[in-house]
């Protein structure tokens, strides 16, 4: 069965007096894999509570497959539902979780073992059914979770940070399933994650959420190549954008020592630059001047954090770098390659693609 759509009409949720969503618009196509991103406290869980029913909105509508569900109890609204914590039965063996959901539905006997042997098959978890969730490892148990949703045949599927317990390996692994997942599916995806490699590498579009505010919904690539105001190029990109602070007068930007043509801006503004953007230089030389603080060898790369008069920048370098901490050094970037915002914290200008 094909992913139902989603939309979402000027939804806001307070708890109190303290609003914690507010007033998001949101359309998500049947099929569509969405990744809502932000930081800690940015509403973007409340959010998905909502779209499941676990928590009422304040105001607003949310329809499911063209259906207002506002007042949709869960259980009816065909979604499928994965949290951070497996929440499995731990006295049941994995086959008995996979189908517990069914069996309360009073489903048929035989219904309920096809569904599950279809799921634990798609999952490979077949030489595991007979095995208690205790006797598992934790993506084992995180697939378990998964099956469980799988064999109640939702047409969208809510995941919230299901990743997050997982070591770094086991998050690479699972990334993986879960998009081979989608595309054997075709299922609606809405998926909650703080991590944004996540997010850029499963999402088919991504939503940026902060301070319970929509901020920019687009493909990965759209997001990093032209965020619409500096929160969104600061959180999406790793490591983050660096920016400086300055001002433009006379069409150029000045910001101490440094002073680069920039036109149509005036006013306050600042530039940000990516660490691909930048480049190292010898002490003395290049746009800016600054100490190296700490070197971060990742074998192919080298993240180089730089700490100048105007804040630290993150300089990348291809394979190992020469410099080690406490190093003085320069760093030169091309002005074209840097982002432009305005006063408001608005993109004004991107570097060309």
């Amino acid at each position: 069965m094909p992913g139902a759509p989603v939309a979402l009409r000027d939804v806001h949720k307070r708890y109190g007096a303290t609003p914690v969503v507010n007033g998001v618009s949101l359309d998500v196509a049947g099929g569509e894999f969405l990744v809502l991103v932000g930081p800690s406290g940015c509403g973007k869980s409340t959010l998905l509570r909502t779209i499941a029913g676990l928590e009422d909105i304040t105001s607003g509508t949310i329809t499911i497959d063209d259906r207002v569900v506002n007042d949709v109890p869960p259980k009816d609204r065909n979604i499928g539902m994965v949290f951070q914590s497996y929440a499995l039965y731990p006295h049941m063996t994995v086959r008995d979780n996979l189908g517990f959901g069914l069996k309360l539905r009073k489903a048929p006997q035989q219904e309920i073992a096809a569904r599950v042997d279809e799921a634990a098959k798609m999952l490979v978890l077949e030489p595991l059914l007979d095995r208690l969730p205790k006797n598992l490892s934790g993506g084992q148990r995180q697939r378990v979770a998964m099956g469980r949703a799988i064999v109640r045949r939702p047409r969208v599927f809510l995941f919230d940070e299901p990743l997050s317990n997982l070591d770094a390996a086991l998050r690479v692994q699972m990334r993986a399933e879960i998009a081979a997942l989608h595309r054997r599916l075709g299922t609606t995806m809405i998926y909650v994650t703080h991590d944004q490699v996540e997010a850029m590498t499963l999402a088919t579009r991504i939503a940026v959420l902060h301070q319970g505010v929509l901020q920019q919904v687009g493909p990965a690539l759209e997001l990093y190549q032209r965020p619409v105001n500096r929160f969104v190029a600061g959180f999406i990109g790793s490591p983050a954008m660096s920016f400086i602070d300055g001002l433009v007068e006379s069409d150029k930007f000045s910001a101490g020592a440094l002073s680069i043509p920039l036109a149509n801006v005036g006013g306050r503004a600042a530039i940000g630059l990516r660490p691909q953007s930048m480049r190292l230089a010898e002490p003395g030389q290049g746009s800016l001047r600054g100490v190296v603080e700490v070197v971060e060898p990742m074998g192919w790369e080298t993240y180089v954090h730089v700490v100048t008069d105007h804040g630290r920048l993150v300089v990348h370098q291809a394979g190992a770098s020469p410099v080690n901490g406490g190093d003085a050094v320069g760093v030169t970037f091309d002005a074209k390659d840097a982002h432009v915002f305005d006063a408001d914290d608005r993109a004004v200008r991107h570097p060309a693609a």
